[in-house]
């Protein structure tokens, strides 16, 4: 779980950005009136962002109340209940979308997850996120990903090595740049090179990588690999495939022995889930508009 500090600050960002100045719609509602409402699930979701979600009501009014019907990282049902809010009818107008929005991009991504994770069941292999997330939403989509029963890769810069191919150019070879990475890692951080070819992989194994990245290698590559790694007089190397998986493919791709599967559209390529906030009458528990609400909360 993230720190609280951290989900307080992303929250107070989306609530700036989205009040403003004020709420001018809101008071269209009286002040003092209470409403009560609920969250429904449109679709089959993995539901993950309930910190964001409170968080998002609790800083406009602690007051707010929230049930919970479900827990963090439940996959619901389409039309399953998921909360009941009871509380300020402005404060519930004006933290709605932000709360939505967070819960919503956050579900998707555990969802996605749990899909790629559901698919190889069985083979052992760990679905893996990467670096392509949105703009100061990493470490939230990256806790989504372990909702969704995902592994996560290195945060950011700082608390790993990957050597890709422009790293290999500037320092001359394969073998310079694991010597390099080798001289600069701090202590426990990992060191991964990202390899295009057989002939790169060879290379990366005779010096002395730990783990290799196998970009775009068809299957018959990827076997190929698997087998050499297990055959190779040193310790085997942990195998990560990347690189156009899909649902349709992950299966085979996990088939042939690799250790992880890196996925960024688990976080880049994300549709917000259908999730919708309506308040209601608790007495014929029917929708109604907000013109025709009364307190519930006294």
């Amino acid at each position: 779980m993230l720190q609280s500090e951290a989900i307080s600050k992303q929250v107070r960002q989306a609530l700036d950005e989205d009040i403003g100045t004020g709420d001018l719609t809101a008071t269209l509602i009286q002040s003092d009136q209470c409403l009560r409402a609920q969250v429904v699930a449109r679709e089959a979701v993995t539901i993950c962002g309930i910190p964001w979600f409170d968080e998002s009501f609790h800083q406009l009014s602690p007051a707010i109340r929230i049930d919970w019907r479900v827990s963090e990282g439940q996959q619901v049902g389409s039309d399953q209940l998921l909360c009941v809010l009871n509380g300020n009818a402005r404060t519930l107008l004006t933290a709605e979308r932000t709360a939505l929005n967070f819960l919503q991009m956050l579900s998707a991504v555990a969802t996605r997850t749990r899909r790629f994770v559901d698919v190889v069941e069985g083979t052992g292999v760990q679905i893996v996120d990467t670096r392509k997330t949105l703009p100061g939403l990493r470490l939230a989509q990256k806790y989504a990903v372990r909702c969704g029963g995902g592994v996560n890769h290195r945060t950011g810069l700082y608390d790993g090595i990957l050597i890709k191919e422009n790293h290999i150019i500037a320092a001359g070879s394969i073998e310079a740049a694991l010597r390099s990475a080798a001289e600069i890692a701090p202590p426990g951080v990992f060191i991964q090179i990202e390899v295009e070819t057989r002939n790169e992989f060879i290379q990366a194994l005779s010096a002395g990588a730990r783990m290799v990245l196998l970009d775009n290698f068809d299957l018959p590559d990827l076997q190929d690999a698997v087998t050499y790694n297990r055959q190779f007089l040193g310790k085997p190397a942990v195998l990560e495939a990347s690189g156009n998986v899909t649902l349709d493919t992950v299966r085979v791709i996990a088939e042939t022995g690799v250790d992880r599967i890196s996925i960024g559209s688990l976080t880049k390529d994300i549709q917000a889930a259908d999730l919708s906030m309506r308040f209601y009458d608790e007495a014929s528990s029917a929708a109604m508009t907000s013109s025709s609400l009364i307190c519930g909360n006294k």
